[in-house]
């Protein structure tokens, strides 16, 4: 088919429409799967920095968690008085009650000097656990004295009283029908343990 250079001249415009339409359309193609590839990229950054939000706030839930736990175990110490400097005076005091209600029958005691435990490091200050020892001697009518006595030092607060042991040993006085005679003589180690936050606001 010969086509006229007339009919070359109408087919032209048609031509050239149907090309710039081709090439519309194909850069439309190209610039909705470029904004898909953006999308896709959006959307997996959000999805990620999702992940990491839930991460963090699960991270602070669990510090959070973790601070509450603590806070509790000092209120607890501080409630039996074992934060800060030891109290000799209030340790005799409870030597003393526990002895007159209990009305054992002889008790002598001795505190030896403070001694340093472990330090650990902490912000914004260490904290310092010392240890002081009690040495007791009591005359008891039978064991049960003796776990009616630590018991009640333990209970007194003040310090935390860990008990590195006990020699009980029989008196070999024989009993009389005039006078309470004690079968049992005790002689214990008792460490009194304070604890000492330097970083403690005061």
């Amino acid at each position: 088919m010969n086509l006229s250079p007339e009919d070359l001249r109408k087919l032209a415009v048609p031509v050239l429409a149907a090309a710039l339409l081709l090439a519309a359309g194909a850069w439309l193609i190209y610039a909705a799967g470029d904004a898909r590839a953006k999308a896709r990229a959006q959307l997996a950054a959000a999805q990620a920095e999702r992940r990491q939000n839930a991460e963090r706030l699960a991270r602070i839930a669990e510090e959070e968690r973790e601070v509450h736990e603590k806070l509790d175990v000092y209120k607890q110490l501080q409630r039996l008085n074992i934060l800060g400097e030891e109290r000799r005076l209030e340790w005799a005091d409870a030597v003393t009650r526990i002895r007159s209600q209990r009305e054992l029958l002889d008790l002598t005691y001795r505190v030896d000097r403070q001694r340093l435990l472990k330090s650990l490091p902490g912000k914004p200050g260490n904290v310092d656990f010392f240890a002081s020892t009690m040495n007791v001697q009591l005359d008891l009518l039978h064991e049960e004295d003796l776990l009616r006595f630590l018991t009640d030092l333990r209970n007194s607060g003040n310090a935390y009283y860990s008990v590195k042991g006990c020699d009980v040993r029989r008196t070999g006085q024989a009993a009389t029908g005039t006078t309470i005679t004690p079968r049992l003589r005790a002689s214990c180690e008792i460490d009194l343990i304070t604890v000492v936050d330097r970083g403690a606001k005061k």
